[in-house]
């Protein structure tokens, strides 16, 4: 029984031994009085945080910034179709030879393709007929002058001769003129007809193949197409919202994504009379020099410069909370609250600060980190 109760006695002394040793660790340690938890919560349904603490989360103040409205819009690189210039054949045949194909660039009077025509054949037919016909009748008329000349013939037969022989001119640079509608060289006659580049640039279409027939121009698509890509066009798409920013004939700076550390320009020719009704967005055509790096289908990004400075309020990077595929700020409301404010940022403008262009104005004050606050929040 004696033992009993020492053996009690004991236990109590060791639980009470450690819990002053707990006591004394605890008070030994003042930092942890000087950090009180913080509290923070978000009243139902509403954008205001109430912060027990707010002193814990820094605020900054939103700067002034002059700078000149700016719109970045994505678009392609075309050509520009008035220096399409398609490649015809007007005389019906057979392919022989092709000396281009489809991406290839020409340059104007390169031998493309050759073509084997009948109309050709008939061409020169005709062609020499009425040389023949033309040097019969200047041989006759020649004959009627000398017997005029000696009174054996009326003045009206020396006037059909003149007539005929006029006729016979007419003939035959008819048939010379037709030859060189089709493309057939008069001085080497041949059945078969070379068709020439008519511009320097890109063939962007080809519809033949070698020994495919060829028609004429009715009903048939053309042999080639040739794009002058010495100056191509820039085919962007403003949504309806942004169209007040975009002037016809003012510049636009050109950023390809292949070469996004050069800066082209180009001038805004047409604005799209009409909306895209599925995405409410109009067409613009900006029209560039191609220095020989665009290239057709690229990728690019235009940015429309708006007339005159605007006053725009920027503040540190961080102070900016992108959710939801939106960007917001936090901003004081009261003394213990702060507010979750929708905004609209722009450019950076130096390192670790954005613009924003509406939401907030210069001299109001966000939470530095606002990411620090809603991560807060969600705990």
């Amino acid at each position: 029984m004696n033992a009993t109760i020492v053996a009690r006695a004991g236990i109590a002394f060791v639980l009470s031994a450690l819990l002053s040793g707990c006591d004394q660790k605890v008070k030994a340690d003042p930092r942890i009085e000087e950090t009180p938890p913080v509290e923070v919560e978000r009243k139902q349904g509403s954008a205001v945080v109430e912060v027990e603490h707010p002193d814990r989360f820094p605020m900054a103040t939103a700067v002034a910034h002059e700078t000149a409205p700016e719109l970045n819009v994505t678009g392609t690189v075309g050509a520009d179709v008035s220096r399409n210039v398609p490649v015809a054949s007007l005389a019906s045949g057979r392919v022989v030879e092709i000396y281009a194909r489809l991406g290839d660039v020409v340059t104007k009077g390169q031998l493309m393709i050759r073509i084997q025509s009948a109309d050709i054949s008939g061409a020169f037919s005709d062609y020499r007929k009425a040389a023949a016909d033309e040097a019969l009748a200047h041989v006759q008329l020649d004959r009627q002058r000398i017997l005029y000349g000696k009174g054996a013939i009326a003045q009206k037969d020396l006037e059909v001769a003149q007539d005929a022989e006029d006729k016979a001119k007419v003939d035959v640079e008819n048939a010379a003129e037709r030859l060189n509608v089709l493309g057939a060289d008069i001085n080497h006659p041949s059945a078969v007809v070379d068709i020439v580049a008519p511009i320097n640039g890109v063939i962007t279409e080809q519809n033949v193949t070698a020994s495919a027939g060829v028609k004429t121009l009715d009903n048939s698509p053309n042999l080639f197409t040739i794009a002058d890509l010495s100056r191509v066009w820039i085919i962007c798409d403003v949504y309806e919202n942004d169209l007040a920013n975009v002037h016809l004939n003012e510049l636009a700076d050109i950023r390809l994504n292949a070469y996004p550390g050069r800066v082209f320009q180009g001038r805004i020719s047409n604005i799209a009379p009409i909306l895209d009704s599925n995405i409410r967005t109009a067409k613009i055509r900006i029209e560039a020099d191609n220095p020989g790096l665009m290239r057709l289908g690229m990728f690019v990004r235009a940015t429309f410069h708006g007339p005159g400075l605007q006053v725009r309020a920027v503040v540190p990077a961080p102070a900016i909370l992108h959710l939801h595929d939106r960007d917001w700020v936090y901003v004081p409301h009261g003394s213990h609250a702060f507010r979750r404010v929708e905004v609209s940022s722009g450019q950076m403008v130096a390192l670790g600060r954005q613009e924003i262009i509406s939401g907030i104005r210069p001299g109001d004050r966000v939470v530095a980190n606002a990411l620090e606050l809603e991560n807060t929040v969600d705990q």
